[in-house]
């Protein structure tokens, strides 16, 4: 995966874009019985796999994947299935570094919380900048590597299985919803009832905040990418990606102009900024590197006039966290979605 696909898929806001031990539970032990509640309000899961559950066979992007028995050791490639992971009860061996939006130690605080509450041993976190770390992968001994929302390659797929089996996205990188990423996990470490009790919670848990932010039901919505050091570009996020999905899970839908600007089969297009005025939404959300830099695009005289930033009903995310956790939502990170991120949308709407 590059430099430009990660950054790009994950929240697109540094200037270059546009330039360019699984264990069930502690390690050494086989099952997982931790419980609680973390920071977030996300109870930490436990749960028991399913003998019954393997072999299974799991159809993705490069073809199929056959899992013989429960996995002990997995790694993650991507940026949402070592959440997915935990939230099962399970410790993964090894996960992608959180390089944006992530903590001193590469991680989550959701992440970091719900492995404390099972007690398990924090994985090896490499760094997938240049590709998949296949080295670093190896060097962990896995049983089963998870990719349903990456950038993998064939090339890096073709390298991986000769170390483990591969469960890779199930159709184009970067673009799996939660819940089918959630649901594939599951499937592959045999707890699949647990993942459709997770997704059942996390349904509620937007059901209750869509009850609480009524306006934002059938608001139109364009997730952009807006940056101060390039003006002359509005990048506009597809409908298939995660962030954009997330939102309409709260009731907002697509505009039209998102159709228009984003090639099929991709998740992210752009514009001359010279086109702005056709990016008619009710409300424009995007990230910011300094709080400072929506009144940079507001005075702008071209970026100003896109509609939603013309009339006030806009709103750049600035704290890279909570950037995060929108671009990967998972059954840990949608409730600092909801807490932290969705009264700001509302807000930006208006009644």
């Amino acid at each position: 995966m590059t430099s430009f696909s990660r950054r790009g898929a994950l929240a697109a806001v540094l200037p270059t874009l546009l330039l360019t031990a699984c264990s069930t539970g502690p390690a050494g032990s086989t099952s997982t019985t931790g419980s609680g509640t973390s920071s977030t309000g996300t109870a930490s899961t436990s749960g028991t796999t399913t003998a019954a559950a393997f072999p299974v066979t799991i159809e993705h992007a490069f073809g199929s994947t056959t899992i013989e028995k429960e996995p002990t050791r997995i790694a993650t490639i991507g940026w949402s299935d070592q959440d997915h992971l935990v939230a099962l009860g399970i410790v993964p061996v090894g996960a992608t570094k959180l390089t944006w939006g992530g903590n001193a130690a590469g991680s989550s605080d959701w992440f970091d919380s719900a492995l404390a509450s099972l007690g398990g041993d924090a994985p090896v976190r490499y760094d997938d900048a240049d590709g998949a770390p296949i080295e670093q992968i190896a060097a962990l001994s896995p049983d089963l590597i998870l990719a349903t929302n990456s950038g993998l390659t064939q090339e890096d797929y073709d390298k991986l299985v000769k170390i483990a089996p591969v469960v890779a996205y199930p159709e184009a990188p970067w673009i799996t919803p939660w819940r089918t990423s959630l649901a594939t996990v599951g499937k592959a470490v045999g707890r699949s009832d647990k993942a459709a009790q997770l997704t059942a919670a996390a349904e509620q848990q937007i059901t209750a905040a869509t009850t609480e932010h009524a306006n934002l039901t059938g608001t139109s919505l364009i997730f952009g990418y807006l940056t101060t050091a390039d003006l002359g570009t509005v990048g506009v996020y597809a409908a298939q990606d995660p962030r954009v999905a997330l939102m309409r899970d709260f009731g907002l839908v697509d505009a039209p102009a998102v159709a228009e600007v984003v090639k099929a089969g991709e998740f992210y297009g752009s514009v001359s900024a010279e086109r702005a005025a056709d990016l008619t939404s009710d409300v424009f959300l995007t990230w910011s590197e300094n709080p400072s830099d929506m009144k940079t695009f507001e005075d702008n005289k071209l970026i100003g006039q896109i509609p939603a930033i013309k009339d006030g009903h806009a709103y750049a995310e600035a704290d890279k966290p909570t950037a995060l956790a929108v671009t990967n939502p998972t059954p840990l990170s949608i409730p600092v979605v909801i807490d932290k991120f969705i009264p700001k949308v509302a807000a930006a709407i208006g009644s």
